[in-house]
């Protein structure tokens, strides 16, 4: 069975940093994209940026703070957040597409359970 895991998150003053990190793991053949979402609380979930290969995509609000990575041999994305702003304050989630095995015939579509970010003085 296949799950992601979020770490990181915490509180953090306006202006701070924060690194969040997400493991994939379980049976995993091959992960294709990897994507970081958020979600305040009365709004709808969105998405903040995306990986595939070289390719990153940035949600216009967070380009320029934000930094999507990933290490390919440990199944982890991670997401580098520099200038904080109270707007910000969500939770984030993982999300992936994963193929399990060699004969598996499509990529299952994987989310973490979130992981809390505040930022307040």
């Amino acid at each position: 069975q296949v799950q992601l895991v979020e770490s990181g998150g915490g509180l953090v003053q306006p202006g701070g940093s924060l690194r969040l990190s997400c493991a994939a793991s379980g049976t995993i053949y091959d992960i294709n994209v990897m994507r970081w979402y958020r979600q305040a609380p009365g709004k709808e979930r969105e998405l903040v940026a995306s990986i595939s290969g070289d390719s990153t995509r940035y949600a216009e609000s967070v380009k320029g703070r934000f930094t999507i990575s990933r290490d390919n041999a440990k199944n982890t994305v991670y997401l580098q957040m520099d200038s904080l702003k109270p707007e910000d304050t969500a939770v984030y989630y993982c999300n992936a597409g994963i193929r399990e095995r060699i004969i598996t015939l499509e990529y299952r579509d994987i989310w973490g359970q979130g992981t809390l970010v505040t930022v307040s003085s």
